[in-house]
């Protein structure tokens, strides 16, 4: 009897929430949350995670240094809805209060990638910045940058029928030069 094929790929995310610049602000966590569309499936890893306090840094850089792991892998039976991070940032106000400092979001990359984005004020549910409805009121203003690792690998896409590139990669994406989006 042959094997049947695959019914669903895979696609395995890993990672980091590297750092950030936000020059106005110090002592900055994130928060972050994966939206996707309702083919899709986690199957293993965390969907959402918290990171720690960080401070600046005290070299030029003044860097916000979080190197936040990321690890998820989700199942699909195609491509419509693929997977997006929502990033939020948070720090206190001048009360003390934690206030959100910047929002973004970006789809996984095919390939491994870098970036943010935000929004302001603090929605109430911040999967919103992920959905294109009633975004077009909202007012941006740049205050800070945090950059992303993505460490992404595909598994079964070409064998139903997903181009993924060369041949040769087999699924499997290097490191790639990194990609900004400021907030």
């Amino acid at each position: 009897m042959a094997a049947a094929g695959p019914s669903v790929f895979l696609l395995m995310v890993n990672g980091q929430v590297e750092s950030a610049q936000f020059p106005e602000y110090d002592d900055l966590y994130c928060k972050y949350c994966f939206v996707y569309g309702q083919d899709w499936a986690p199957t293993a890893g965390l969907e959402e995670g918290i990171s720690q306090i960080t401070s600046k840094s005290q070299d030029a850089r003044r860097a916000l240094v979080w190197n936040f792991p990321i690890d998820v892998t989700f199942k699909s039976t195609n491509p419509y809805g693929w997977p997006q991070v929502v990033l939020s940032v948070y720090g206190p106000d001048v009360f003390g209060n934690d206030v959100v400092r910047g929002y973004g979001a970006v789809h996984v990359p095919f390939s491994p990638g870098r970036w943010f984005m935000g929004r302001r004020p603090e929605y109430t549910d911040p999967k919103v910045v992920a959905q294109g409805e009633g975004r077009e009121v909202t007012r941006v203003r740049s205050q800070g940058f945090v950059t992303l690792l993505f460490n992404v690998v595909t598994k079964d896409m070409r064998k139903l029928g997903y181009d993924t590139g060369p041949p040769d990669t087999q699924g499997v994406s290097g490191p790639s030069t990194p990609q900004g989006l400021s907030r």
